[in-house]
């Protein structure tokens, strides 16, 4: 089943477009469309989710908020993947909050009809499997960019990461959310952003980023970026609907 790049179709997300037509048509009339707004929260951290969410235009941030307010993200999904995998690994909750930071739409479906569909042991199952690992490659990694990497390289990551998840060259996201993504003081997303900007890399104007060379990124992220696309691409990328890999 194609991708889709409209987002009124639900199969403009990867997940849902890579299932075998009678799995998707098992759940399709499930699924509702959901509109997500810059900001929004999805769930919060220890609450049970008793919903999923397909992006299709949209990006979800997963964040890790400390006692003292301070957060910092923990991966990033978009079109390639969904928000809930503690559904299905046993968990229900999880430690993280999931806020968008890319307005759009996505597509939303009631935990126990996931469950229903995970819990027939085929084709659906190994999918969302095979995807929890290539988000836990992106978190591991994420902790070791934040870790050892500047904030220039951080910022180049986080924007290549978005660009992937979207159908636009442009991002609405102002300085200080960036700076909570990355968990990293505003000034420094302001001096990294002017240098990328500096570099005719982008353009950046009242919580609008443009990206005018994405190679130029390509040139100066760190190896985390390319980590966890080969990755993401190796578990969900060359397998055919449903492949248990």
């Amino acid at each position: 089943m194609p991708t889709s790049l409209d987002p009124a179709d639900p199969r403009a997300n990867h997940l849902l477009a890579a299932l075998p037509a009678d799995d998707y048509g098992r759940i399709a009339p499930h699924l509702q469309a959901a509109p997500l707004a810059l900001g929004q929260v999805l769930h919060e951290s220890g609450v049970s989710m008793r919903q999923v969410y397909f992006p299709a235009d949209s990006i979800v941030s997963l964040l890790y908020v400390m006692e003292d307010g301070a957060s910092a993200e923990i991966a990033v999904v978009g079109n390639d993947g969904m928000v809930g995998i503690s559904i299905f690994m046993g968990g229900q909750s999880t430690p993280s909050r999931a806020i968008v930071q890319g307005a759009g739409m996505s597509y939303r479906l009631p935990a126990r009809k996931l469950m229903e569909e995970f819990n027939r042991y085929g084709p659906t199952m190994h999918l969302l499997l095979r995807y929890t690992q290539a988000l836990i490659t992106q978190m591991a990694q994420t902790a070791v960019c934040n870790r050892h990497h500047t904030v220039d390289q951080q910022l180049c990551r986080w924007l290549l990461l978005a660009l992937d998840r979207l159908r636009s060259s442009e991002i609405v996201m102002t300085q200080e959310l960036i700076a909570h993504m990355l968990g990293v003081r505003r000034e420094g997303v302001t001096e990294a952003a002017g240098r990328l900007q500096s570099a005719g890399l982008i353009h950046y104007s009242r919580g609008h980023i443009r990206v005018i060379d994405r190679a130029g990124l390509e040139a100066r992220v760190c190896e985390c970026y390319e980590v966890v696309r080969r990755e993401s691409d190796r578990l969900l990328g060359h397998y055919g609907a449903g492949s248990p890999g």
